[in-house]
């Protein structure tokens, strides 16, 4: 009886210890269970939040604009390569226009007033500019707006040309439009042209300080495409060049002005682009291929 009382005390002994080694593994279970849900519905909205279709809106000149023969053709034309499906890409670059020029179109006159700049004898918008901030059809919240101007405003006369201060004045506008609608402006300095000093490609473009100005007073970041596209051409050894544009590697990159891109130019400068967009780490690279 003695030793029959003992079996029983060690055996309820066992099945309590058991009993509560089974508790503490379910606890332990359940609360890994609850962590992987906290951690899936954290990381849910992110995911969720790639895979809401994004339009992209591209507003500039000829190096950017969709081609209309076999040269010239903007960056922007493949850009729409360089994403997934669920963004769509609408270019409204149209070649031969300065910021101004492109806003106003010919609602700026060939007439520089006395402060320099060219007279705007009306401030009604162009359509394409109107379109693009159309409450129902145009920038939406989450979209992106990508502006790079600065080749033909250089020009002395007008209606193209503008100063330093008119063209930060108005990127800076054009970027607190696409912010009012929830939008996501991106600056770019202007793609430089193929210019060489020895081996070495050189930069040739102005409105630079002005685009990163644009970009500090609205906290739109900056893609500094003239100091990429330079780079490039070192890269690629563009230079020294005798001044034929039309053959060789030069000549399958621009078409034959040392400006404006072939096909492959403009795969390589949306390419840049998007590059950048990636290294800034902005919110769109989620998008990219």
């Amino acid at each position: 009886m003695k030793n029959l009382r003992i079996r029983i005390l060690i055996t309820t002994a066992l099945v309590i210890a058991l009993s509560s080694l089974g508790v503490r593994a379910a606890s332990a279970a359940d609360s890994t269970a609850v962590n992987c849900t906290d951690v899936s519905s954290a990381a849910g909205p992110a995911a969720r939040a790639a895979a809401q279709p994004v339009t992209v809106w591209l507003a500039g000149d000829s190096t950017m604009a969709n081609p209309s023969g076999r040269c010239p053709v903007g960056w922007g034309s493949p850009f729409a390569a360089e994403f997934n499906t669920d963004v769509t890409v609408r270019n409204h670059a149209v070649g031969g226009r300065s910021i101004q020029t492109w806003l106003y179109e010919s609602n700026v006159s060939s007439t520089k007033g006395s402060n320099g700049e060219c007279v705007i004898t009306s401030p009604t918008y162009s359509a394409r500019w109107q379109a693009m901030l159309n409450a129902s059809t145009g920038m939406k919240a989450g979209d992106y707006r990508f502006i790079q101007f600065g080749i033909n405003d250089s020009s002395s006369t007008c209606p193209r040309h503008v100063g330093t201060a008119r063209y930060q004045q108005l990127m800076t506008m054009m970027a607190q439009a696409a912010l009012a609608r929830g939008a996501h402006p991106v600056l770019l300095t202007p793609v430089a042209a193929i210019t060489c000093s020895g081996s070495t490609a050189t930069k040739n473009r102005g409105f630079v300080n002005q685009t990163f100005a644009a970009g500090a007073a609205t906290g739109a970041p900056v893609i500094d495409l003239q100091t990429l596209s330079v780079s490039l051409y070192d890269s690629l050894r563009f230079c020294p060049n005798n001044g034929d544009y039309g053959s060789g590697p030069v000549g399958a990159f621009f078409c034959n002005d040392h400006t404006h891109f072939e096909t492959y130019g403009a795969q390589r400068v949306a390419g840049l682009v998007a590059g950048d967009v990636r290294r800034q780490n902005l919110a769109l690279a989620a998008y990219l291929k």
